[in-house]
């Protein structure tokens, strides 16, 4: 494992990759996780805390006990050109995971894992509310992933600090169990809100875009079952799918129902095998130009009602 921290002064450049391979060798740690032999947490390959100005660009990434690159508390990283592997039946791999930081620019990579490609989170429960610094400006752009049994970009669930701005284009999404997913729970708090994801490419995808409510654990009993969270301000535009079994599986919280989900130019190949394209609850929103027909609950045609995103997008002062 690679860690760099900057506790003190938060001006710190580092730059990590020159054209080598960190292989974690992560296959002792996925026997132990597999068999429930393990009394503590699963290393990351490289986790960046508390630093600033991070560029990690030229490298490729394999085997990692769990995840690849964790940059948490962080600002100002660029993560460029880069290879992230692990085999398809390791268990909870994931490749990138911006972590209650802000700033961030992913591109140009190609990510394979057993589980997420790239996953956003910013803090769990309790401990991410009293925290408090969300995950913002995050631009993902020109990506190739793919997710064995998660999800090729996942938002959530540890989202309690927040998570919003973030633009996603030009992206390859193929051979995943889920292209696209929202994950929260009650006692979250925090929120997930304006997410823009267009110009999307699917392939051989079970789901392709998912919103779930009832996601993930809690870390121990002293969460806020009183701490909704709120996902809103959501759009996906510009898609299209090829061998998808469900278009949509939009699964909202009753006591704060997802709201201003925003849908528009996507078309979805759908296999033989899927029964019902869309499953819908506690969900609102707007649509246009989708097919397979979205539920009722996203069918309003009035799509001016979303609004423009206004993301303020700064990547400065990155290394190149």
């Amino acid at each position: 494992m690679i860690l760099v921290e900057s506790w003190i002064n938060l001006d710190l450049n580092v730059a990590l990759g020159d054209n080598g391979t960190i292989d974690g060798q992560g296959s002792v740690w996925w026997e132990w996780f597999t068999s429930h032999s393990l009394n503590y947490t699963r290393p990351h390959l490289v986790e960046f805390v508390s630093s600033e100005y991070v560029l990690v660009s030229n490298i490729s990434l394999l085997n990692a006990p769990a995840y690849n690159i964790h940059p948490v508390y962080c600002s100002n990283v660029h993560i460029h050109n880069i290879l992230v592997y692990a085999p398809p039946e390791s268990p909870y791999t994931v490749g990138i995971v911006p972590d209650s930081s802000d700033n961030i620019c992913i591109e140009d990579c190609n990510i394979s894992m057993g589980h997420d490609a790239i996953a956003f989170k910013s803090g769990w429960d309790e401990y991410g509310i009293a925290y408090g610094r969300p995950t913002t400006i995050a631009h993902v752009r020109r990506v190739d992933l793919r997710s064995s049994t998660g999800s090729s970009l996942a938002f959530g669930s540890e989202m309690s600090g927040g998570i919003s701005n973030i633009l996603v284009e030009e992206v390859h999404l193929y051979d995943s169990l889920t292209g696209i997913e929202f994950r929260t729970t009650t006692g979250r708090g925090g929120y997930i809100k304006e997410i823009m994801i267009s110009d999307v490419d699917l392939l051989n995808v079970n789901t392709s875009f998912a919103a779930i409510g009832d996601y993930g654990s809690h870390p121990d009993d002293k969460f806020d079952p009183g701490a909704f969270p709120v996902l809103e301000k959501i759009t996906l535009q510009n898609i299209i799918g090829t061998n998808i079994t469900i278009a949509g599986n939009f699964k909202g919280i009753e006591e704060s129902p997802f709201t201003f989900i925003c849908l528009s130019n996507i078309s979805l190949s759908i296999n033989s095998t899927s029964l019902s394209p869309w499953q819908c609850s506690y969900v609102s929103g707007f649509s246009e130009s989708v097919f397979p027909e979205p539920c009722p609950e996203l069918m309003n045609s009035n799509t001016s009602s979303c609004g423009i995103l206004m993301l303020e997008l700064q990547f400065y002062n990155i290394i190149l």
